[in-house]
């Protein structure tokens, strides 16, 4: 592993959660106490996401799918409900893509894409993560 990526900061941004509807999904969180969930369409996923807000800045995203062919219908018709991936906050997510990809990590994205609050993200297959979904986001703009 080069340098630049050793001196990478990753941190945990959320856990994704493949529920079948966000009101099913956040039954059992409001059970816990948590009040509010931030909802947002992410059309380019084909999902509806609600966050839930930890006290230490991670978050935990429920992820319910808008249409027949979403990669998270597909996941709940083999799996069922339950997580679906781990997200890692990163900076200089085109250069971590690239240095995977030169050591022939698997990607489902070659290139960033649009996510929930205007993130970068991209998806490593987990056929190179030890079947872990693993997501990197790098936060962009106003999300900062």
């Amino acid at each position: 592993m080069n340098l630049k990526m050793n001196l990478n900061k990753f941190e945990l941004d959320h856990i994704g959660i493949a529920v079948e509807t966000l009101e099913q999904g956040f039954a059992f969180y409001r059970a816990l106490g948590f009040k509010d969930m931030e909802v947002e369409e992410v059309p380019s996923q084909k999902v509806k996401t609600g966050f839930l807000r930890l006290d230490n800045q991670s978050t935990l995203e429920l992820l319910a799918p808008t249409h027949s062919d979403s990669t998270v219908r597909k996941f709940l018709d083999k799996r069922g409900p339950g997580i679906h991936h781990i997200c890692l906050r990163v900076q200089g997510l085109d250069g971590i893509l690239a240095e995977l990809k030169a050591k022939g990590v698997r990607l489902i994205d070659e290139q960033a894409k649009i996510g929930a609050h205007g993130c970068r993200v991209a998806f490593i297959h987990p056929a190179s993560t030890g079947g872990v979904l693993i997501e990197l986001s790098e936060k962009t703009g106003e999300h900062l």
